[in-house]
């Protein structure tokens, strides 16, 4: 699959956060490599923006695959255990995304 076809994935997390590394390691094991990433550590006012993104929930890790909220590290790999994540993460998205000023993984 092209760059051009694969969703986009955004990450809110924190460095000590054992769900946060969690995600990423499925992440990894289903072969993404390359994501938006906001350590709300190091950019604490990303906290307000992702409250009010995910309808005020405040724990992390909080990831968004295309236009779909996932939730946080659980929810994810229930996705996966489903069959839905491999799924999700091969949907085609427009080319029209917005790069956050987050770092990439």
């Amino acid at each position: 699959m092209s760059d051009q076809t694969k969703p986009h994935i955004l990450l809110y997390t924190m460095g000590h956060c054992p769900y946060c590394a969690r995600a990423k390691a499925l992440l990894r094991k289903k072969g993404v490599v390359d994501w938006d990433e906001y350590d709300l550590e190091t950019a604490p006012e990303k906290r307000a923006e992702m409250i009010a993104k995910f309808g005020g929930v405040r724990t992390v890790p909080q990831i968004f695959i295309g236009d779909t909220h996932i939730g946080g590290s659980d929810n994810l790999y229930a996705l996966d255990a489903a069959g839905g994540l491999g799924r999700l993460l091969e949907i085609a998205e427009p080319a029209s995304r917005q790069s956050p000023s987050g770092s990439r993984a």
